[in-house]
């Protein structure tokens, strides 16, 4: 789709309208991933060739995490781009069509990090998951280790299904899009925000239906806007895992139909979403936690919340979908932010 048909969200739901902050010290964020990912051998050549290059996972980062101390926003900068590697390559050929593959990729990357070392000769994609395991998994316990652990099973198991849709030409149904897209769109991410933060949940929290319907809506909500933003791509790519796709499929839309019934249905979610932050509200008051296990709720919830808005200002200055804008000339790469589109308009 197109910016003006992302920034319609922020008319029409509360908790998108007021601009997301950004980390005051973010600036030197960008190049610095950029090392990184070129010493990781993530990209090669010139990053703005490829859509991880443009991505600038450091603007979301800084935006999802504005008062963090800044080493960790940049590690989650990092394990943002290792996703979004992961994410390309099992998105495209030979692996895009083929659960076996993505399972095998899977298989060797789990296998590395149990053991703490990448074989010779491994992949990129291994390599820098065993070296971000190293600087976040000392700092965090073991029951968080294994809730990160099967959060990626989860991710390899929804990427495998995705594989064997694209295998036999089948759009996921409308039903069962949700809770696929949830296990397919990275929820690793989100342990990864109490390490960023320092805090670590209670099970007593993780186990509440509360703290489950915030972080569902919340992972909907920002799936829905990607999808928004990647039509286009993988329209042109064939491939159906997508809201807009599902939907015109389900019903016999138009892609702009298709479109608008999307954003039809991010504004119903965005709602669930604010409903759910409230319900936990008065959930941890019955659960009667001390007072470091509340505070630590609070502030991981205060990031979960935030998140769709700093998501979607994050889409529209990356370069990683290339996002048509019909008013604004865009500048050159890590010039551009969202209050710049909007003053120009």
């Amino acid at each position: 789709m197109d910016v003006p048909t992302l920034l319609s969200l922020t008319e029409r739901v509360e908790s998108l309208a007021a601009p997301s902050g950004v980390h005051p010290g973010a600036s030197p964020l960008g190049a610095r991933l950029d090392g990184w990912t070129r010493a990781q051998g993530l990209v090669l050549g010139d990053p703005d060739t490829s859509p991880l290059g443009r991505a600038r996972c450091d603007r979301l980062a800084a935006r999802l995490f504005a008062t963090a101390d800044i080493d960790r926003v940049e590690l989650f900068g990092h394990w943002l781009t290792w996703t979004f590697a992961l994410d390309d390559t099992l998105d495209r050929p030979p692996m895009s069509a083929s659960a076996t593959a993505v399972c095998a990729l899977y298989d060797d990357l789990l296998r590395a990090l149990r053991r703490g070392a990448a074989l010779p000769g491994a992949r990129p994609l291994e390599n820098a998951l065993v070296e971000l395991w190293r600087r976040t998994s000392p700092r965090m316990s073991s029951r968080w280790r294994r809730r990160f652990l099967v959060h990626l099973e989860v991710h390899r198991t929804a990427c495998a299904e995705e594989a064997v849709n694209r295998r036999t030409g089948q759009t996921p149904t409308l039903r069962g899009y949700a809770a696929g897209r949830r296990g397919a769109c990275g929820p690793h991410l989100f342990d990864l925000v109490e390490t960023v933060l320092g805090v670590e949940l209670p099970p007593r929290v993780l186990d509440s239906p509360p703290w489950t319907a915030l972080t569902e809506a919340t992972a909907d909500v920002v799936a829905w806007c990607n999808d928004l933003a990647s039509f286009r791509r993988e329209q042109a790519d064939g491939d159906a895992h997508n809201l807009v796709a599902v939907a015109a499929d389900a019903h016999g839309l138009t892609d702009e139909q298709a479109a608008s019934w999307t954003v039809e249905r991010l504004v119903q979610r965005a709602a669930d979403q604010a409903e759910a932050g409230r319900l936990l509200s008065e959930a941890l008051d019955r659960l009667a936690l001390p007072e470091p296990d509340r505070a630590a709720t609070a502030r991981v919830a205060s990031v979960l919340l935030n998140a769709p808005r700093a998501h979607l200002d994050w889409l529209v200055e990356s370069g990683r979908y290339d996002l048509p804008h019909p008013d604004v000339h865009r500048p050159p790469r890590r010039q551009l932010g969202l209050r710049d589109i909007l003053a120009s308009r």
